[in-house]
């Protein structure tokens, strides 16, 4: 595997602080550091791009031709890629890498991560341990798979896991885990199964918790049964560019599921299924950063209830003085003191 589009790639991974390379044509090569796109000089030609695609459809074992344009995959150190050949992309076929950040483990080794505090590490670990249900909500870029691995890490090491992707990101080291992949068209078969269909399947291999890297459409429907049905601590993440707007969003997908269902009674469900949203954006310096955590406390007639508990404020994740009504189990399960909140 040497040809420009390799040795392009292992140039850049040479160097700090990229976390996208962006193929669009031969002579259209950006980079993003810094939450930045930069264009760099690159000249390459369009045949060693038709041998790299060729190549990352055999490292995948997926095809990537005219009766399969869209490929997902990874590269060998583990970075995402995204493939749309012609003739469905004007001109060249567009390459998206995201990249994999090697150095981004755990809350430990990165203190700083996501601009948190100690006390708020401590908070995380807690609603983890806790077996507390969580949302990971953000836009495109924002590091909602990072953030997804720095709370599974937390993990007891104890706990059966099953996690569904479409595409392997998520980095987990527990030794009772079973990882699912939806959509995997491959060279050894043409079947395919849906997330939704591996959500069900999985309610059948006794998982202690659920993770699925991103819902996408009305799996979010098996998967708040799953949640309130005994899988505590399982955990998403959803595309949205804030917490209320996540609240929207999921509405929309759980009636994906096809299901003739009243709204209030689609909104119980969540309700009762999911006990924090975790929102991630960027600040004004294009850092990766929490920006909002919010509780979901039940229902008031026909609307969800909901209270901030921080948001950022002046480049620091504040609390916003109410204290979580999960509080007691925080500190049963998780071990969170039932005081800690006076002290933030």
């Amino acid at each position: 595997m040497t040809n420009s589009i390799w040795n392009l790639i292992n140039d850049l991974n040479k160097k700090g602080g990229i976390t996208e390379i962006l193929i669009n044509g031969p002579k259209n090569v950006f980079v993003e550091r810094g939450g930045q796109f930069i264009q760099i000089n690159a000249n390459l030609p369009a045949s060693d791009i038709q041998l790299f695609i060729k190549d990352v459809a055999d490292l995948n074992q997926k095809y990537c031709d005219n009766d399969n344009p869209i490929l997902d995959g990874n590269l060998p150190d583990g970075s995402r890629i995204n493939i749309i050949n012609e003739p469905f992309v004007n001109g060249s076929p567009a390459i998206s890498i995201r990249k994999y950040l090697k150095f981004i483990s755990s809350f430990d080794a990165t203190p700083s991560i996501f601009g948190l505090s100690p006390q708020w590490i401590l908070f995380l670990k807690a609603v983890i341990t806790g077996r507390l249900n969580v949302v990971v909500s953000g836009g495109t870029g924002v590091g909602k798979t990072t953030f997804l691995n720095l709370l599974i890490n937390e993990i007891p090491k104890n706990e059966r896991v099953i996690a569904i992707e479409d595409t392997p990101e998520l980095s987990i080291t527990m030794p009772n885990v079973v990882r699912l992949e939806s959509g995997a068209k491959t060279l050894q078969s043409k079947s395919t199964l849906s997330t939704r269909d591996l959500v069900k399947n999985t309610l059948r291999m006794r998982p202690d918790r659920i993770i699925i890297g991103e819902v996408r459409g009305g799996e979010l429907f098996d998967l708040f049964q799953a949640m309130n049905t005994g899988h505590d601590g399982s955990m998403t993440s959803v595309h949205s560019s804030s917490a209320s707007e996540c609240l929207s969003r999921m509405e929309t997908l759980f009636l994906l599921a096809g299901y003739d269902i009243p709204m209030i009674v689609v909104r119980k469900q969540m309700a009762s299924a999911i006990q924090f949203i975790i929102q991630l954006g960027r600040d004004k310096e294009g850092n990766r950063v929490i920006s909002e955590i919010i509780e979901v406390c039940g229902m008031e007639g026909s609307i969800i209830l909901v209270q901030t508990i921080a948001s950022r404020e002046d480049g620091f994740l504040e609390f916003k003085g109410i204290t979580p009504k999960c509080i007691e189990r925080l500190n049963r399960q998780g071990g969170l003191p039932l005081n800690f909140f006076e002290n933030m």
